[in-house]
């Protein structure tokens, strides 16, 4: 429990950084129109695909035998892939709405 502490003591400021980000971000994401909004989020998932190959090259250089940091790299290299993906057929669905018939 001490070395629970001892971390939150130590990157204190990271914490309220964070939390203050979030906050941050939803405020900034509410206040967007309906309309910017599918490409606004259509950019953000251009983002994901950097987060992804950052949770490789992570895991790449995590000890094999450290099984808790294996498996949060690989859960954000899953959701990262699925919000890409997504993105990409939300995208698409709506440029569809813009083809002539």
């Amino acid at each position: 429990m001490q070395q629970l502490f001892d971390f939150l003591a130590l990157h204190e400021m990271t914490i309220y950084f964070v939390i203050l980000s979030v906050f941050v971000g939803i405020e900034v994401i509410g206040g967007v129109p309906t309309v910017l909004h599918t490409p606004l989020m259509s950019g953000a998932n251009a983002i994901h695909g950097v987060v992804i190959v950052g949770a490789i090259l992570v895991m790449l250089n995590v000890d094999p035998t450290n099984y808790g940091a294996l498996a949060l790299g690989f859960l954000a290299v899953l959701l990262g892939t699925l919000n890409v993906v997504g993105g990409f057929v939300v995208t698409d669905r709506m440029l569809e709405m813009f083809k002539k018939k």
